[in-house]
């Protein structure tokens, strides 16, 4: 596997970190990786090495305000900011790998990102993966808390206002350690001005689902506690594709990728990939 790095110019001028995994020879393949909230694109490094194993090359940036790339941790001033930063290094992407059919793949907010993406971008790919996809989550705020969280995103944007319990990620306790302890992800709470906007997003793409229509894999976690596995449900049931498929693995947590499971989790989505790469070449 061969590997690269570096910085582009994101959304605001921001500098965002990217990185490349490829394939010593053969590349079939992209895999534009998005990963999620608070989190970076090196966690997906074990996912890399599988998939590259499989001829795919895997690219991805961390966002702003994550990992290694410029902006405040745990805050956003536009949930755009994520989607014209992601447009940016996809046309890197694709100017660095011309020819090869594209996959785009989102875990959690990456998966709300990527959604919202597609809307616009969807003639650019041969199919689109989404791990437990930011759709609907069961720890939304009650209405009138909702009501406030945006009032406060108005007059006090970066105030935190919602934690993550890393107790979710995995039924494997070395990978919550390995996440606890991880200097590059974010372990405080999100401003209101992220959640305020995290939540718009969740709900634009439930009123514009129908408009996704390319061939479409949804994985999630049975115990997501995170993200619900019903958002997931409802997108499969939503979106306009004809190819569309979902599967919710039983007693899973969020990051799938991260369980004792994660093989067959590989297996399941690289079948997946293999027939939509073949499908288009």
């Amino acid at each position: 596997m061969k590997h690269r790095e570096g910085k582009l110019a994101g959304a605001r001028g921001l500098s965002i970190y990217y990185q490349y995994w490829e394939p010593e020879t053969g590349s079939r393949a992209v895999i534009l990786l998005v990963h999620g909230a608070g989190e970076h694109s090196a966690r997906y490094q074990h996912f890399a090495e599988s998939f590259t194993a499989r001829g795919y090359v895997v690219a991805a940036l961390d966002h702003p305000g994550h990992g290694k790339s410029e902006g405040r941790y745990g805050h956003v001033e536009r949930f755009d900011d994520f989607l014209e930063t992601l447009a940016i290094f996809h046309r890197q992407v694709s100017g660095e790998f011309p020819g090869l059919p594209q996959i785009l793949l989102g875990h959690s907010m990456g998966g709300l990102i990527s959604s919202l993406y597609l809307l616009q971008h969807q003639q650019a790919f041969a199919g689109c993966v989404l791990s437990g996809p930011a759709i609907k989550t069961a720890i939304e705020p009650p209405r009138i808390q909702m009501l406030m969280i945006r009032l406060l995103s108005a007059l006090l944007p970066t105030l935190g206002v919602l934690q993550l319990d890393a107790s979710g990620v995995s039924r494997d306790p070395a990978e919550v350690e390995k996440y606890v302890s991880d200097p590059l992800v974010h372990h405080g709470k999100m401003t209101a001005r992220k959640v305020a906007e995290l939540f718009r997003g969740m709900h634009q793409i439930q009123a514009e689902a129908g408009n996704i229509t390319l061939p479409l894999l949804i994985l999630h976690g049975g115990e997501d506690a995170m993200t619900a596995p019903e958002g997931s449900r409802f997108l499969h049931d939503a979106v306009g594709s004809e190819d569309k498929t979902l599967t919710i693995y039983p007693g899973l947590y969020h990051e799938i990728f991260n369980e004792p499971e994660r093989e067959e989790v590989f297996r399941d989505l690289a079948a997946w990939c293999d027939r939509q790469v073949s499908a288009v070449t």
